[in-house]
């Protein structure tokens, strides 16, 4: 099992949150300990607009930031949107980023599934998935190919070469970025991506189903055994004191239901049958903030003393495998940077030890 660190602003410059100039100054830093204390990976998302995540519109950007100021740590997006960026644009920002991280870059994609976001960009959401699936394929082969000709149902270009290629070959890691759709957990495991799940959002069962149908995909397809990557993500909150572990996470994890309850709230009015449920979104966030206790009793979030998280992590490692990475979601812009330093190391020092693969 190894761990990551995931950023995922949900702070939007109001009296007493964090301004973008400090939410990017303090997961720098953060980042760079990261690197020091031997965490595997540090991933940030691509949002728009709201508060929920909105500090984060190119993560690429960031990422080369952190990139320049670390030496071990894997950068990825968790993720970036190809129906929102052309293909030759974002393979392109991809392949540069790799290679100005010396070969340290995981790519993950995702669908998105904000409304106004979709709006924005004038893209319909009942082309998201066509989109997505379009999107990954030509990157991955702009990546690959020299002088290709694409003629997709929303793009047409070419022959064109692109320059750079990465500095991993073939291409970097390619992870499909989801919630638990056991379609796009499917798909990813037929044509043999990695998989970015974000546990704390699902059920013990509803995690155990997508993973059992993604690996069974896999295989069936014929693609070899021990080779996916899983990236699991669960909020994380930790301190030699249980109370004061779980009033940070108590608080943390409010205001982040409060602003996605804000974010999906047009889906009280939008519909779409490429995302169905998505309606109870809103309610579902508020139900989330105010169930802390639960959560963590449910291994959605990990919060406590070391002795405690390490007891959470050893039952997720027997829920889902133990060849797992754990993303720890720590920077929201919502605790001081003191707060989250401390609880990095106590999870290097007192925690990661104990799981095979460490950090």
């Amino acid at each position: 099992m190894k761990f990551g660190i995931v950023f995922f602003p949900t702070v939007g410059g109001a009296d007493g949150e964090a301004t973008p100039t400090q939410y990017y100054d303090d997961g720098l830093h953060i980042a760079e300990l990261a690197d020091e204390l031997g965490y595997f990976q540090v991933k940030l998302v691509e949002h728009y607009f709201f508060d929920y995540g909105g500090y984060s519109p190119d993560p690429t950007t960031f990422l080369a930031a952190v990139a320049a100021r670390t030496s071990r740590l894997r950068i990825a997006t968790g993720a970036v949107i190809p129906a929102f960026t052309h293909a030759v644009k974002l393979s392109g920002q991809l392949a540069m980023l790799d290679n100005i991280s010396g070969g340290r870059l995981d790519v993950g994609f995702g669908r998105a599934f904000l409304p106004e976001e979709f709006a924005a960009f004038g893209i319909p959401l009942d082309e998201s998935r066509a989109r997505f699936e379009e999107g990954v394929e030509a990157c991955v082969r702009l990546w690959t190919e020299d002088n290709l000709k694409w003629n997709g149902t929303f793009h047409q270009f070419g022959p064109v070469t692109m320059l750079p290629k990465p500095a991993q070959q073939p291409h970097p890691p390619v992870f499909v970025a989801s919630t638990g759709n056991l379609d796009s957990c499917r798909t990813a495991g037929e044509q043999g991506r990695h998989l970015q799940l974000i546990a704390s959002a699902a059920t013990r069962e509803k995690v155990q189903e997508a993973l059992s149908i993604y690996r069974r995909a896999r295989a069936d397809a014929g693609h070899a055994s021990g080779t996916e990557r899983i990236d699991l993500t669960f909020p994380c909150f930790v301190d030699e004191d249980r109370a004061a572990a779980y009033l940070q996470g108590e608080y943390v994890e409010r205001k982040m239901s409060e602003k996605m309850a804000s974010a999906v709230s047009a889906w009280t009015t939008v519909k779409s049958d490429q995302y169905p449920g998505y309606d109870q979104m809103a309610a579902a966030a508020v139900r989330n903030g105010a169930a802390f206790d639960e959560r963590v009793t449910e291994n959605q979030v990990l919060a406590g003393t070391p002795d405690d998280v390490r007891g959470q992590l050893g039952e997720i490692a027997e829920w889902y495998g133990d060849d797992i990475a754990v993303g720890l979601s720590v920077h929201s812009g919502h605790l001081p940077r003191a707060d989250v330093e401390r609880g990095l190391r106590l999870f290097a020092e007192r925690i990661a030890p104990a799981f095979a693969g460490g950090r």
